[in-house]
C-alpha cells in the first residue's frame, strides 16, 4: 500500500477535494498537474477533472465505492453525465434533503453506515446503486456525521479517536476489515478531511505525521 502526502493549493484536507475508488479518481477541475499526477501514480485510476454542483469540495458531496457513485439532488445534470460517461459503474441522483452525501454514509464494498437522520432517505439508494449486502445506521461514539469521523475501503479502515473499543468491534464486523483509530494532518480526528484513497494507494494531508503515517499503514496492511 503506497502512502504519499498530498495537498490542494497548499491545503493539506485533501480528502474533502478528492474522491477515489478502485475505478476512477475525481479531483478539482482547477486541480494543479502534480496533485493530478501524484493521484494517478498513488492510486494507479485514470483521474476525471470535475465539479460537484459546480464546487470543488467532491469528497464531501459524494459517497461511493466499486459498484457505483451517488451524487448529492444540486449536482449538476452535466456533472452526471461526464461521471456516467467515464465511471464503469452505477452513477445515480439521490433526491433527499441532504446534500453533503460523503459526510453522512460511510461505505465500502461490503457495508455501509449511515447518518441516523439520513438513514430512512439514503438507504435504498446505497442498497441499489452502491450494491452493499449490509446497510445499518448508527453513531461513531456520539458523532452522526460517519463519513467524516472515518476513511473504509475494501482493506482497512481508520476511525476518529474518540471511537470506543465497541464501536471498533461493531466497524470490524459491519464492514468486515481491519479497524483502529488514527488521526491525520497534525492530530485531526474527522479522518475523511485528511485521507482518501483505493485498495491501491491512500492520499494524507501534507501535515500528517510519521507517526500518524505510521499507524495509517500499519492499519492498512503495511505491517
Amino acid at each position: 500500500m503506497i502512502i504519499e502526502k498530498a495537498n490542494y493549493y497548499g491545503n493539506p484536507n485533501i480528502g474533502i477535494y478528492v474522491y477515489a475508488n478502485d475505478k476512477i479518481a475525481l479531483v478539482p477541475k482547477d486541480a494543479e498537474e502534480k496533485l493530478v499526477n501524484l493521484v494517478k501514480s498513488t492510486l494507479n485510476v485514470p483521474v476525471l477533472r470535475i465539479s460537484i454542483a459546480d464546487t470543488n469540495v467532491i469528497n464531501i458531496l459524494i459517497v461511493g465505492n466499486n459498484k457505483g457513485i451517488l451524487l448529492p439532488h444540486i449536482a449538476r445534470e452535466h456533472e452526471y453525465r461526464k461521471i456516467k460517461q467515464e465511471f464503469e459503474g452505477n452513477v445515480a441522483v439521490v433526491e433527499t434533503r441532504f446534500t453533503a452525501l460523503g459526510n453522512v454514509c460511510l461505505v465500502n464494498d461490503k457495508a455501509a453506515l449511515i447518518h441516523p437522520q439520513a438513514y430512512e432517505e439514503l438507504a435504498k439508494f446505497v442498497k441499489d446503486f452502491l450494491e452493499v449486502e449490509v446497510v445499518e445506521k448508527g453513531l461513531i461514539n456520539d458523532i452522526p456525521t460517519v463519513g467524516s469521523a472515518a476513511y473504509v475501503n475494501n482493506v482497512g479502515g481508520l476511525v476518529h479517536p474518540d471511537a470506543t473499543e465497541k464501536d471498533l468491534e461493531i466497524l470490524s464486523d459491519l464492514f468486515r476489515v481491519k479497524i483502529d483509530i488514527g488521526t491525520v494532518n497534525f492530530g485531526i480526528g474527522f479522518i475523511k478531511s485528511g485521507l482518501v484513497g483505493n485498495s491501491t494507494g491512500l492520499l494524507v494531508g501534507e501535515r500528517t505525521t510519521g507517526p500518524e503515517i505510521m499507524r495509517i499503514s500499519r492499519v492498512f496492511g503495511n505491517g
